[in-house]
């Protein structure tokens, strides 16, 4: 602005005008005892006078009472207004130069001020403090304590700071005190044409500040090259800390020093835009550059929730890096971010691709022993057990992803109408695939098993640990309850199909009808006995090894069984016992059951413990044929 001098040379060696004396007015009177009033209150406060003890104390410490700052800031404004008059009317007097000489060391004690009211409030102007206070308040306040509002009357500034303080609080906080009296300084230097030195003063001691805050959170700028060459666990560890200082940057960090720099320096958008840019843009940049960094690294599966992680971290707090980093000169900094979200979830998007690749290309031959659940159910499940719960981020990630391309389904089941119908968003969808694909791999590690029962154990056991997983986390949200129910259906067909090949010999050695086989002869009774102490022992010592993992379906299977032998051969052995006693002294050993045996020997089952002796092969028989008409997840196209 014009009012200060392009030369302070120049201004003190002006000579008067030439143009012969004029009566002064009554108005250049007054403006002239202005000067001498203002000259009075400004060498007062001279920073280079050596005889006055006000040059160690603040013009706004709270000894004053802050009356000098009153009287001070007044001075400035009546200045303003007697150089604006001399500009117009008498340009080369020497009022107008003393006021020129004046305005100077006026601005030299506010330079003075504003630094030293930074350095010393500026533990009471850290983020927090400031980002506690109402933004839209500061903005109102501010927006009515205008410089033409202070050139009107100077009070009114200190009016709008005392209702300020008064409005948010019984006793005035030190950080809004300290942040209004910036504002009072700000705009009376910036109105005199001094905005340069009192920008350069705040930019230099707030960007230190901002610095010195994100160092302390543990943000370091790492490249690229040196994130590769890391160890994983090292790299989590960074992760770790810059999700905690993300938060911190965005919600209190950044918004505090945007809510400072519009605060102090509302009079003029351009000056706040350019503090906040230059304070807080570095620190940003290095802030949002280290997730796109981790996501240009080396993706495998166990990095993916920790990629999620970062990917959350900056969609939940978008609007507000939106807001905060809204200036054109502070785009960079928002397409950082995005540039972080776009390179995260490419990161995800192929760890899921490797994932699905991963659970096809398992290798793994050695049957699990007694049918129990297969370590590649355990990791697949409590994998997307845990994706389950960035169901919000993967939405946004895989929403525009293709559908999965090489399937390992057959055709019938890939090409099926309704095979999406009872999903209902492309996360449920991917799980649901990702699930399919388990299945069918569990479908071809039940092959392994020579014995066809042990297999439909073994795929009963996987399935339930698989409906169950899906029924106490957020899968179920995720899949639905039509989904559960369906694949708790197979469990119990699996079940059954067990029970059918275990037990079929031991069912056969049942008569169809007790009552009948009281009437047979004495021979096919004694045959009967037999026929079933062989079966029975052989289905248990086979059976004793093997495993049911899940109490209600062990308990579910044993009743089955229990139901289906008990009943038959209880009414059997009351009705046959005693005439097998009777033909043929120590029959004893050839009824060697007693119906509540039965149940005894059925409640030790699948429990693993191999008490009853070795497996033997007496069901290796049947297994060729059953194995080709096993009901599997592919090829029925589920």
């Amino acid at each position: 602005m014009f009012f200060k001098s392009p030369s302070p040379s120049t201004s003190r060696t002006a000579t008067p005008s030439s143009s012969p004396p004029h009566r002064h007015t009554f108005s250049e009177s007054l403006i002239e005892e202005n000067i001498l009033i203002a000259q009075s209150i400004i060498t007062k406060w001279d920073v280079h006078s050596s005889i006055h003890a006000c040059n160690i104390d603040s013009l706004f410490s709270a000894a004053n009472n802050r009356q000098e700052a009153k009287q001070f800031i007044k001075s400035v404004n009546d200045l303003q207004s007697a150089m604006h008059y001399f500009v117009s009317h008498h340009y080369g007097s020497e009022k107008l130069v003393q006021a020129q000489n004046l305005m100077q060391t006026a601005m030299k004690r506010l330079e003075k001020e504003f630094y030293q009211m930074l350095k010393a409030n500026r533990d009471y102007l850290d983020a927090e403090s400031v980002s506690n206070h109402s933004s839209a308040t500061l903005s109102s306040r501010a927006s009515r304590a205008s410089l033409s509002d202070m050139e009107e009357d100077s009070e009114d500034e200190f009016r709008s700071t005392d209702d300020l303080v008064s409005e948010n609080m019984e006793r005035p906080s030190v950080s809004m005190v300290a942040m209004a009296d910036l504002k009072s300084i700000a705009d009376c230097m910036i109105s005199a044409g001094y905005a340069k030195e009192c920008v350069k003063i705040y930019k230099i001691s707030r960007k230190s500040i901002v610095d010195e805050a994100i160092y302390h959170l543990g943000v370091e700028k790492l490249s690229f090259s040196l994130i590769q060459k890391m160890d994983w666990e090292a790299v989590e560890s960074k992760i770790k800390h810059w999700l905690h200082a993300v938060k911190v940057a965005v919600k209190t960090l950044f918004y505090g020093e945007r809510i400072l720099c519009d605060y102090v320096f509302s009079v003029s958008d351009s000056i706040r835009e350019s503090c906040f840019t230059e304070i807080c843009k570095e620190g940003a940049m290095t802030l949002f550059g280290f997730p796109e960094n981790v996501a240009k690294c080396k993706k495998t599966p166990e990095k993916m929730f920790r990629t999620l992680d970062l990917h959350e971290a900056i969609s939940d707090l978008w609007p507000e890096i939106e807001s905060i980093f809204g200036f054109e000169s502070t785009s960079d900094v928002r397409s950082q971010a995005v540039n972080s979200l776009i390179r995260l979830g490419d990161a995800v998007r192929t760890m899921l691709t490797d994932f699905e690749s991963a659970i096809q290309k398992d290798i793994s031959k050695t049957p699990v022993p007694g049918g129990g659940v297969h370590p590649l159910t355990r990791y697949v499940m409590n994998y997307l057990t845990f994706l389950a719960d960035y169901s919000g981020s993967l939405t946004d990630i895989i929403a525009d992803s293709p559908s999965p391309t090489h399937s390992p389904l057959p055709e019938t089941y890939y090409a099926s109408p309704k095979r999406d119908d009872d999903l209902s968003s492309p996360v449920s969808m991917r799980i649901a695939w990702l699930i399919l694909v388990l299945l069918c791999k569990l479908d071809s590690r039940a092959e392994l098993y020579k014995d066809v029962a042990l297999s439909y154990l073994f795929l009963s056991n996987n399935l339930q640990y698989i409906v169950t997983k899906v029924r106490t986390s957020n899968l179920s949200l995720l899949l639905g309850e039509d989904w559960v129910e369906k694949h708790d259906t197979k469990v119990r067909q699996y079940a059954a199909n067990y029970e059918r090949f275990g037990w079929s010999k031991v069912f056969a050695s049942l008569p169809e009808n007790p009552a009948v086989a009281a009437e047979m002869p004495i021979e096919k009774v004694r045959n009967g006995f037999r026929l079933f102490n062989l079966s029975f022992e052989d289905a248990y010592k086979k059976q004793c090894s093997w495993v049911v993992l899940d109490p209600k379906l062990r308990d579910e299977i044993k009743v089955s069984l229990a139901r289906k032998i008990v009943p038959v051969y209880r009414e059997f052995y009351e009705l046959n016992r005693n005439s097998v006693s009777r033909s043929e002294p120590g029959s004893d050993a050839l009824v060697r059951f007693a119906p509540d045996d039965l149940g005894n020997y059925l409640s030790d089952l699948f429990y693993g413990a191999a008490s009853g002796g070795s497996v033997s092969g007496s069901g290796a028989s049947n297994s060729t044929s059953s194995h080709t008409s096993r009901s599997s997840h592919c090829g029925r196209g589920r």
